[in-house]
């Protein structure tokens, strides 16, 4: 649970942190060797070509509460796009606050603007804050502890929403009929490096203008020494 802070402390400390050290992390896509993969067709069936990328700690806003972070009419400005089409790591950064007071700076937010804020980390993210986060798919906040958000212009205090997200595929329909799956289903992705490995359970995401794509957070991607990646494959 998120211990009770002091809104005054904090603002001043953080303020005090963030004057000295301004280096916000980026959300870090660390592509497989075919960055930019084409599906082929192979004696004419369909082969989709598989990405997988690395998401590191990241947060989801609405447009309220940029505005209470970032001063009224605020807009999410794009910094680099994503893989899927429409969606873009924002400019915009924010101070994530956890119990007793321990922090993590430059936390970078991804757009466009949502229906409900959150806050995705890595295991090891949430150590450093302190907090015992639960497994969830993105929007699923179920027994999930809060934090505090704090941007240039105000903080805001979430009652739950932090989150460590769960491994997932994001599928159009045409790879879900390749592979056999529908949304919701799991599947298995093997991937051959200097420490290969199989990590089970990926969520089968479905969405019509979805790209084939894997996200792992950054202590898998570590574990699996995803850089260095010769192939990556999803299976059943």
């Amino acid at each position: 649970m998120t211990a009770l802070l002091d809104r005054t402390n904090i603002e001043q400390l953080v303020r005090q942190v963030i004057a000295k050290r301004i280096a916000p992390d980026a959300v870090r896509l660390t592509p497989t060797p075919n960055p930019t993969p084409v599906a082929k067709t192979d004696g004419g069936v369909f082969v989709p070509k598989l990405v997988v990328n690395v998401s590191a700690r990241h947060a989801h806003v609405t447009q309220d509460d940029l505005e209470r972070l970032y001063g009224r009419g605020r807009k999410l400005t794009p910094f680099k796009s994503l893989y899927q089409d429409g969606f873009f790591a924002a400019e915009e950064t924010v101070t994530i606050i956890g119990p007793r007071q321990r922090m993590i700076t430059g936390v970078r937010i991804l757009g466009p603007c949502r229906d409900h804020s959150q806050v995705e980390l890595a295991f090891t993210d949430a150590i450093s804050l302190g907090l015992d986060c639960p497994v969830r798919k993105s929007g699923d906040h179920r027994d999930s502890p809060g934090c505090y958000m704090m941007g240039p212009a105000g903080m805001i205090e979430l009652q739950k929403g932090v989150i460590r997200h769960e491994r997932h595929v994001h599928m159009g329909p045409r790879d879900c009929e390749y592979y056999g799956v529908k949304d919701g289903d799991r599947l298995k992705l093997r991937i051959e490096s200097t420490c290969t490995a199989v990590l089970e359970d990926l969520l089968v995401r479905m969405a019509p203008a979805s790209k084939l794509e894997v996200h792992i957070d950054t202590d898998e991607g570590n574990a699996v020494d995803l850089a260095h990646a010769k192939k990556c494959e999803l299976f059943k």
